[in-house]
């Protein structure tokens, strides 16, 4: 059988895909650099960028890792619980 295979990636193996966001745009209006870098920053910090930079400067543990995620999984159980009791009039 000679027909051509899938092509084989290098550095990623095909059960990891990588994540990536769609690429910022920032529109630079009347050459104010400085209003444009404040939308960039802000749009990095909604997306959680910084955050993800901060963290990727060391290496993580595997354990650190799952106590990392599991805190953040709490964290947003209960931010929801706080806004559905919030909506059904609880708060």
């Amino acid at each position: 059988m000679t027909g051509a295979a899938r092509p084989h990636r290098k550095n990623q193996s095909d059960h990891t895909r990588v994540r990536r966001s769609p690429i910022v745009n920032i529109v630079v209006r009347d050459n104010n650099v400085e209003q444009a870098l404040r939308a960039l920053k802000k749009k990095m910090q909604r997306e959680g960028t910084f955050r993800e930079m901060k963290r990727r400067k060391f290496y993580e543990k595997p354990s650190e890792k799952r106590a990392r995620q599991k805190a953040e999984a709490v964290r947003r159980a209960r931010k929801l619980a706080r806004k559905k009791a919030q909506r059904e009039g609880l708060l």
